[in-house]
This record gives structure tokens, C-alpha cells and sequence, in this order.
């Protein structure tokens, strides 16, 4: 989710549900250590429980990552080893890590031994020409005896030679059901699944075979209001009852206080598009944004002009 989970959405998305746990765009750790942390790291105390998630394949950096992610307030920290693009690739960190188990698990070892809060593990399947039937409990096994018991498993294999990031998202077949032999075989481990999850039904039905926790990434990024304004009544037992109008009156403070710091509309709107995603007025909600948000001044009345696309087919 690099470039969509900033925290401008993050903060749109804890304003349609309590429970979530939301994560940040992957960072590297070298970002962490050595950058803009108020820029990379920043976030509204507002969006707890919020993780971060971290890029990396050098142990004692990842540590230092953690332990400055721990001293800002995170409250989980998880290294990512599912990512196929080039350029995570080329730094050896992301979907590669799945091809040295013994590297991952000295990396998290690191960072638990340097922060005080969860550290987590995102994974693939496996990679290329590996076998996941023998490759993902070999895995899980080797980086839980270093002491992570939580793992998100995208039931999809990573081609890291000859498919693009976006076909890694399509071409390989899901297997969820080797996701759910893991939990089988690893019964005391908390197993998420994450990979082509689209609706709470779905997320719903895997929570009932026993899996712990269900991610769901592009969904809940496209049609926020369809996932994210059900999980805590559906998946929760209770939370906010929020429509997408409320979320939208709700942002509003949280805009003018971004333009008074010298930020812009359209750093905050273009996660809001897809709000009204499937009902009467979305198109015009979309195009209203779309055309006006660069505008000199634009501030909130442009996104309460938006809306009115959507309400006035409402009442």
C-alpha cells in the first residue's frame, strides 16, 4: 500500500471503524533511521491502533527502527517480507527475505530484543520456483523460534523474475487453503490472511475456519465506506455507526487544520473518492473533487459542494 496508507487515509479510515488495525505505508529503515521522520512517521493520536510497517534486511537497523517506532507510539511493528517490486527487491528486503527464513529470523530477533511492542511478520506463500507446501511452515517455524507469533500471509506466490508488482496482485493463483493448513499445523501462532479479500463476508467466512485475523488491503482503500463502515458492527460486535456523509462532515476539521499548516486538498480527497462507491451521485462526487481540489483556495466548501452530488439524489 506505499503511497495510499498516508496518514491523511488513515486517519479517513478510523473514522469509519474503532476496531481496525490499521497499517502504514512500508518504510524503509534506513528511511526511519536516517530521514524526515516527522514526515515518514508522523501520525494523528487519532488513528490508533495503528502499525508500522518496515522494509529491511539488516538487523541492527531494523532494531533501531523498532526501538524509534516504539518511542513514537506505535503499537505493533512488522516487517514486511511479502513485497515483489524491483526496487525493494534491489535492496534486498520485501517478498526475497522469503528465500533466507535464517535473515528474517535474525532480523526480528533484533527487533524484539530492541522494542516493547509486538513485532510482526507479513509473508508471502513463497517466491518463484519454491514450493510453498514446503517452503511457508519452514518459514513460519524458523521465525517463530525467534520469537514472532503473528504473521499476515498473502495466499499468493511472488514472481520476483518476470511479472510486474501490479501482476503480482493477479497472475498467481491464491491458496488459501494452504493459508488454513498453517493454522492447522501451527495452532498456537496468530495467522491473518491477506490477498483478494473484497468484501466482510468473505473476511467473515475465514474467521470462522479458525484463521485469527483477515487484511484487507485495496478493498477497504477503493471502497472504504462497503468494508470499513460494517467491520466493527460485522467483525467487532460493536463500535461506530457512522454513514459516509457523517465520515465526510467529520473530515472537515481535519482538512482546515491541513490547510492552515500549508497542506493541500488534494493530499487528503484523493482517499476520500471512493467513499460513495455504488451509489446514485458518486461520479459527480469523484468529478467534483477531481476538477476543483487544485484550485487556488480550495478549501472544505469544495468538498461540502461534492457531497451535495450525493445528497441531493438521496433525499
Amino acid at each position: 500500500m506505499m503511497d495510499w496508507t498516508d496518514r491523511h487515509c488513515r486517519f479517513l479510515h478510523r473514522l469509519m471503524s474503532k476496531h481496525a488495525l490499521l497499517y502504514t505505508e512500508m518504510v524503509t529503515a534506513a528511511a526511519v533511521v536516517h530521514g524526515d521522520r516527522d514526515r515518514l512517521l508522523r501520525f494523528d493520536p487519532a488513528e490508533q491502533p495503528v502499525a508500522l510497517q518496515l522494509g529491511g534486511s539488516d538487523p541492527a537497523q531494523l532494531a533501531q527502527a523498532a526501538r524509534i517506532a516504539a518511542d513514537l507510539g506505535y503499537v505493533e511493528v512488522n516487517l514486511n517480507c511479502g513485497c515483489p517490486s524491483d526496487r525493494v527487491q534491489s535492496g534486498s528486503f520485501g517478498a526475497v527475505l522469503m528465500e533466507n527464513a535464517q535473515l528474517v529470523a535474525d532480523c526480528v530477533a533484533a527487533m524484539r530484543d530492541a522494542a516493547e511492542v509486538p513485532i510482526t511478520v507479513k509473508c508471502r506463500i513463497g517466491v518463484d520456483d519454491q514450493d510453498p507446501a514446503v517452503i511457508l511452515p519452514d518459514f513460519l517455524s524458523r521465525v517463530a523460534a525467534a520469537g514472532v507469533d503473528r504473521f499476515t500471509i498473502h495466499a499468493r506466490k511472488a514472481w520476483l523474475q518476470g511479472l510486474s508488482p501490479k501482476e503480482n496482485r493477479d497472475i498467481p493463483p491464491l491458496d488459501y487453503d494452504l493459508v488454513l493448513a498453517m493454522k492447522g499445523m501451527f495452532p498456537h501462532l496468530h495467522l491473518s490472511v491477506n490477498g483478494g479479500v473484497a468484501t466482510l463476508d468473505q473476511a467473515a467466512a475465514f474467521l470462522a475456519q479458525g484463521l485469527d485475523g483477515v487484511m484487507i488491503g485495496r478493498a477497504a482503500y477503493h471502497t472504504p465506506a462497503e468494508i470499513l463502515l460494517g467491520a466493527d458492527r460485522k467483525i467487532f460486535d460493536g463500535g461506530l455507526d457512522r454513514t459516509a456523509e457523517d465520515v465526510v462532515h467529520l473530515m472537515l476539521p481535519y482538512i482546515a487544520a491541513h490547510l492552515q499548516e500549508g497542506g493541500r486538498l488534494g493530499q487528503i480527497t484523493r482517499h476520500m473518492l471512493g467513499l460513495f462507491q455504488g451509489r446514485p451521485g458518486a461520479r459527480g462526487w469523484r468529478r467534483h473533487l477531481s476538477e476543483h481540489v487544485h484550485a487556488d483556495g480550495a478549501g472544505p466548501d469544495v468538498v461540502l459542494a461534492a457531497l451535495e452530488h450525493v445528497t441531493r439524489l438521496a433525499d
